[in-house]
């Protein structure tokens, strides 16, 4: 690991928070990943030998502990007391972020947002009762991707591969940023409907229901409200 060479704390901090890719499997570990597939998920276009080799850092500079699955098939993640109080140098930096950073295309991949609406932001008690099988469809980076959303049993599951169930809805992302905008509480899903960025296909109750099935947008709609605030008191 490089080093600074100062004995200044945010030197210090940086030599271990600020390496390529470590705030995003902090990030996951922080919001419940636990296995390597898990964290992986989360970080698209980290490789695995990296992924490893920043896992061991963490370690190290005790951050997280890994421990070995029981079956002795892999490991498990977990982060220590120092790795959770990282907790609010992240969501100071995502604050900052959401307010000052534009949304960029090279920024909005739909897999990204499918994986943090289903990991992070999914609202359990707003979820319908029977089995729902989504299908989204997208294209980014000039790679068509498709991915599944079950839900059943009040969950729901991120699949890569079809379930074989029947699709009751159809979600086809047109527009990348739209469809991040619409995560993050910048724009709202009727307005994000009619700009033809997202489209949707099924039942009037699912394609009503779906929006609400996400509470980022909610959050982040607050979070803009609170900066307008801000601003007009300052």
């Amino acid at each position: 690991m490089r080093t600074y060479g100062q004995y200044c704390p945010v030197a210090r901090g940086a030599e271990i928070f600020a390496e390529r890719w470590t705030p995003i499997i902090v990030r996951n570990i922080l919001y419940g990943c636990r296995t390597f597939n898990e964290i992986a998920a989360g970080a698209p276009g980290l490789s695995r030998s990296l992924l490893t080799k920043r896992l061991r850092e963490l370690e190290r500079a005790g951050v997280i502990e890994i421990h070995p699955k029981a079956d002795g098939h892999g490991s498990h993640y977990e982060p220590t007391a120092a790795g959770r109080e990282l907790e609010p140098v992240l969501t100071a930096l995502g604050v900052w972020g959401d307010q000052w950073m534009d949304v960029r295309p090279h920024h909005s991949d739909p897999g990204v947002i499918l994986w943090s609406w289903c990991q992070v932001y999914l609202r359990r008690d707003a979820l319908p009762e029977r089995r729902v099988l989504v299908r989204f469809e997208f294209t980014y980076r000039a790679r068509r991707e498709t991915a599944w959303l079950l839900i059943e049993k009040g969950d729901a599951e991120l699949c890569a591969f079809d379930p074989e169930f029947g699709d009751d809805l159809v979600v086809v992302v047109n527009d990348p940023v739209t469809f991040a905008r619409w995560h993050l509480g910048d724009l709202d899903w009727a307005a994000a409907l009619g700009t033809g960025g997202i489209t949707v296909t099924g039942p009037r109750d699912l394609r009503k229901a779906l929006p609400t099935w996400n509470r980022r947008p909610e959050i982040g709609a607050r979070l803009r409200a609170a900066y307008r605030e801000a601003a007009r008191s300052g």
